[in-house]
C-alpha cells in the first residue's frame, strides 16, 4: 500500500494515534494491508476491530498482534490484556466508529492513488455488468474489480484497500438497500464514471416503490467528479428521465427495438440467441459498429455488453479491443454459471433474486435443450406487494416453457400458485408439472424422483435461501 502510515491514517479518519513503547518510528512506516478478518492478519497490517452481530472484533486484537499487525483501529482504549507478552512495537488508533473510519480511510487512499473509479449501481445486473466492464477495460488497462459480494459500506472500502499504484482503473460494484447508503458509498468512491443498470422492484421493504429506488440509487451522483461520465440504461423508463445530471449529459445504451423513440448512443441490433452458448449481436456506437458473440446467454447480457462498450469508448478503447473484451467474459459462480454434468445441465444463478432477474433467467431457460426445470425459491425484501411479485414470476414461468417447476420456501409457494393459475387461464394444465417443498433439504431428499437425465435445471432464489446446497448436490 502507498501513503498509508498509521500517522496518515489517524489524520485521515480523525482518530487519536497511540504508539506503544518505542514505536514512534512504526507510526511513519506504511502498513502492508487493511483487514477486518483476524485470520488474514499478516506482518505490518492494520486490523480494524468491528463490533458485529456475532462477534466483537476487539476480542481478536491479541491474536492479530501476535501475528505481526502493525496497527489496530478500534473503538476503545487497549488494555494490558489486549497486548501479547513482549509485544511493544505497534500503534493503535482510537475512533468513535470503526466502520466510519474505514470509509474515511478508503476515500483518502483512493484519492491519494489518483486511480479513476467506475461505480456500478442499479437494481439488477450489477455484478454481471461489473464483470463485463472489467473484461472490456482489461484489454487496455490493469483493472481491479469488486470480488464476491463486497459491494456495501464495508466491502467497498476493503476492495479499495486492495488497490496498488500499479492498478490503472477500479471497477466498483455499489449495492444498497436503504436511503443514505449510496450517498456514503459515493463519498468514498468519488466516481469518475457511473453506470446504472436499471431501476427495478428491489428492497421495496425500505424504499417503497420504484421512484424511491431511483432516488436512493441516484445518490451515487452526489460525489460524481465534476468532469465525470454517466452511462444509463436507455430502455429503463425511470432512468431515461435523467436527461442531465450535475450538468452532465448521460450516454444511453439499450436495445433499439424495445424503445424505438428513445435516443440511444450505444445500441444492439440483429440479436441472435445461440441457446446456452450465448448471443450474437451487432453493436452500433457513435464511433462505429462491430459484431460480437456474448458468451453468456440472455438478453440482459446483451445490455451488459452495451454498458461495457460505452465504458470502453469513454476510456479510449478501440472497437476491436471492446469486442475482444466482451468475448473474453467468464461466468461467476452463482451468477448464471452453467455447469455441465454427466446427467444434466445446471444453471447456477442462486446468488440472489428479484422479479426482474427471475424473469430474465427464465427467459434464457426457455431456449435450453431437453426438459426445462426451474427450481425457484423466496425473493426477499419486496415489501407489502411481495405476494403479487412471486405470483407474477410463477405466471411468467408458465408462459415461458418451464416443463417442471419446483418451488421451495414460504414465499416460493406463491410462485407455484401463480404458475398453476396461469396454466388454468391458458388451458396448459397437463403440459407441465409443479411441486412445492418447505425447504431445500426436503427437496434434496426427494430430488431423485423429480430430476431426469438431460434436464436443464435453473436454480434461483434470494441468497438467504442458501440454494448453493442444491447446486452442489445436483452437480456432485
Amino acid at each position: 500500500m502507498k501513503h498509508m502510515t498509521p500517522r496518515q491514517m489517524a489524520n485521515a479518519c480523525a482518530g487519536i494515534l497511540h504508539c506503544v513503547g518505542a514505536s514512534q518510528e512504526m507510526a511513519l512506516q506504511e502498513v502492508t494491508a487493511v483487514i477486518t478478518d483476524s485470520r488474514k492478519a499478516v506482518e505490518g497490517c492494520l486490523f480494524a476491530a468491528i463490533r458485529g452481530e456475532r462477534a466483537d472484533g476487539h476480542s481478536f486484537i491479541p491474536a492479530v498482534l501476535e501475528a505481526g499487525a502493525a496497527c489496530i483501529l478500534c473503538e476503545r482504549d487497549l488494555t494490558e490484556q489486549d497486548i501479547p507478552s513482549g509485544r511493544s512495537d505497534f500503534c493503535w488508533i482510537r475512533v468513535k466508529s470503526t466502520l466510519a473510519a474505514l470509509r474515511d480511510l478508503a476515500e483518502y487512499y483512493l484519492q491519494e492513488l489518483g486511480i479513476p473509479a467506475v461505480g456500478i449501481a442499479g437494481s439488477v445486473g450489477k455484478t454481471s455488468t461489473k464483470e463485463m466492464t472489467a473484461a472490456v477495460l482489461s484489454q487496455k488497462y490493469r483493472v481491479l474489480k469488486t470480488q464476491g459480494n463486497f459491494n456495501n459500506e464495508l466491502g467497498v472500502p476493503l476492495t479499495i484497500f486492495r488497490l496498488t499504484p500499479e492498478d490503472e482503473i477500479a471497477v466498483l460494484e455499489m449495492g444498497i438497500s436503504d436511503f443514505g447508503e449510496m450517498h456514503r458509498l459515493s463519498r468514498i468512491v468519488h466516481p469518475d464514471t457511473v453506470i446504472m443498470t436499471n431501476i427495478g422492484e428491489c428492497h421495496l421493504e425500505f424504499l417503497g416503490d420504484r421512484d424511491g429506488v431511483l432516488r436512493a440509487k441516484s445518490e451515487i451522483f452526489d460525489f460524481l467528479k465534476e468532469e465525470g461520465n454517466i452511462i444509463l440504461n436507455g430502455n429503463d423508463d425511470k432512468l431515461v428521465t435523467l436527461r442531465e445530471v450535475n450538468g452532465i449529459s448521460p450516454v444511453f445504451f439499450g436495445i433499439r427495438e424495445e424503445t424505438p423513440k428513445q435516443k440511444l448512443d450505444v445500441y444492439a441490433e440483429e440479436i441472435t440467441p445461440l441457446g446456452l452458448r450465448g448471443t450474437r449481436a451487432r453493436i452500433r456506437t457513435y464511433a462505429g459498429d462491430f459484431t460480437c458473440t456474448i458468451p453468456i446467454p440472455g438478453r440482459h447480457m446483451v445490455m451488459n455488453a452495451l454498458a461495457g462498450t460505452a465504458a470502453g469508448l469513454i476510456y479510449h478503447l478501440s472497437l476491436e479491443e471492446i469486442r475482444q473484451g466482451i468475448e473474453s467474459l467468464q461466468p461467476v459462480s452463482g451468477r448464471f454459471h452453467i455447469v455441465e454434468t454427466d446427467q444434466m445441465t445446471v444453471i447456477d444463478d442462486c446468488y440472489n433474486a428479484n422479479p426482474i432477474s427471475m424473469k430474465a433467467s427464465l427467459g434464457v431457460l426457455k431456449d435450453a435443450l431437453g426438459r426445462r426445470v426451474a427450481i425457484l425459491g423466496d425473493m426477499a425484501e419486496l415489501g407489502p406487494e411481495e405476494e403479487r411479485y412471486h405470483r407474477e414470476v410463477g405466471a411468467f414461468a408458465a408462459e415461458n416453457g418451464v416443463d417442471l417447476l419446483v418451488t421451495i420456501g414460504e414465499r416460493g409457494a406463491w410462485i407455484r400458485e401463480g404458475f398453476q393459475e396461469k396454466q388454468k387461464d391458458t388451458g396448459d394444465g397437463p403440459s407441465a408439472q409443479s411441486v412445492h417443498f418447505e425447504s431445500a433439504g426436503a427437496f434434496l431428499a426427494e430430488a431423485g424422483k423429480w430430476m431426469s437425465p438431460k434436464d436443464t435445471v435453473l436454480v434461483k432464489a434470494s441468497h438467504c435461501m442458501q440454494f448453493e446446497t442444491i447446486v452442489e448436490a445436483l452437480c456432485s
